[in-house]
């Protein structure tokens, strides 16, 4: 991930969402237990300039560090259409969760094993989407939720080289620490900003998945901000750092909405929050639609296997290309609408 200066958090937004953290009682307070026996020593006190306390605090902001425990992760939020020459559209909601678990490994870092699943709901009824009124072609499509078993990746004292998808991604920035954008924020916060900017070959071949693909190349942005409580942070009975947060994905149109390469692509903006009660403290519609696909979603994986794949190449491998109607071409944005000239009167 790309370490960027953020330098704006007395926005609105953000000071809100920091306010909002501190004035609730401490999500913390549930983890009376403290670390389990196989729980590993990790640094607390606060250095942002010390790779292994960023390493060890991200750690348990993104997953629980005490191997016997699994971490339940939810977001939510809408997914935005940008073409050229038209205002941005609301397309449809976007809400899931994901469980982890991490193992410590010999050189002190830690892999974290992740299984995640997000679905699309109806903006008006709320309703799990099953197909979609695609408003940019007028045809009704089939609705694809983002599967991801496992995402797993190194969390260690050096900076994680972006995902392979699979061999796909060939980028090897060089290495260097794991250092990254902290600041304090107010009423007793601390703020972290992550980022990640990719460009790598699409798994789905244009030729073959004509109206899946958005092109030979995959252009993808996500941006991370999470709030917490500084003294969560420096609680050493904490195996978990209790968060919210906020996410956004930059992305070509997703596959199943048949869009091919025409111009433009999705934004996604949503919210997010550890869920303490786990699978009880999520929606229950989520929950049966995700146990409708396996029982297996509810759950952290208990062991590392990969690859670990993104939503492109798990639909490269799991679907097949739709049939395309002769003379099909992808959607056109509407023409530039011409500037309005007033004579002088």
């Amino acid at each position: 991930m790309d370490d960027m200066k953020f330098s704006r958090r007395e926005s609105l937004g953000l000071a809100g969402l920091a306010a909002g953290i501190a004035a609730a009682p401490s999500l913390a307070q549930a983890a009376t237990a403290g670390p389990s026996k196989a729980t590993p020593a990790f640094r607390t006190k606060i250095d942002f300039k010390d790779p292994e306390w960023n390493r060890d605090v991200y750690a348990r902001l993104d997953a629980d560090i005490d191997p016997t425990k699994e971490k339940c992760g939810w977001l939510k939020g809408k997914a935005y259409g940008v073409r050229p020459n038209e205002p941005v559209r609301q397309l449809f909601g976007v809400e899931g969760f994901s469980f982890v678990r991490t193992k410590r490994l010999e050189d002190g870092s830690y892999r974290r094993m992740l299984r995640e699943i997000v679905f699309y709901r109806d903006l008006e009824t709320g309703k799990i989407l099953e197909t979609w009124d695609n408003p940019y072609t007028g045809e009704t499509v089939k609705v694809v939720p983002i599967a991801n078993d496992p995402f797993n990746f190194t969390i260690s004292q050096w900076a994680p080289e972006p995902p392979s998808y699979g061999g796909l991604n060939k980028d090897k920035p060089p290495r260097k620490p794991f250092l990254q954008d902290w600041e304090f924020g107010p009423n007793g916060t601390m703020i972290l900003r992550t980022d990640i900017d990719m460009q790598y070959p699409n798994a789905l071949d244009p030729a073959k998945w004509v109206r899946e693909s958005a092109g030979a190349m995959n252009r993808v942005s996500e941006h991370f901000i999470y709030t917490v409580q500084r003294k969560d942070v420096e609680n050493p009975r904490l195996t978990h750092i209790p968060h919210i947060g906020a996410w956004s994905r930059i992305t070509p149109w997703l596959p199943w909405m048949l869009m091919g390469q025409a111009e433009g692509h999705v934004n996604y903006f949503t919210h997010f929050q550890t869920i303490e009660d786990g699978v009880k403290g999520l929606p229950a519609d989520l929950v049966a639609a995700a146990r409708a696909m396996d029982e297996k979603w509810l759950h952290a994986p208990t062991e590392d296997y990969g690859p670990s794949l993104s939503s492109l190449e798990n639909y490269a491998r799991e679907q097949k290309p739709a049939p395309v109607p002769a003379g099909w071409t992808p959607p056109k944005p509407p023409p530039a609408a011409k500037a309005l000239v007033r004579k002088p009167e």
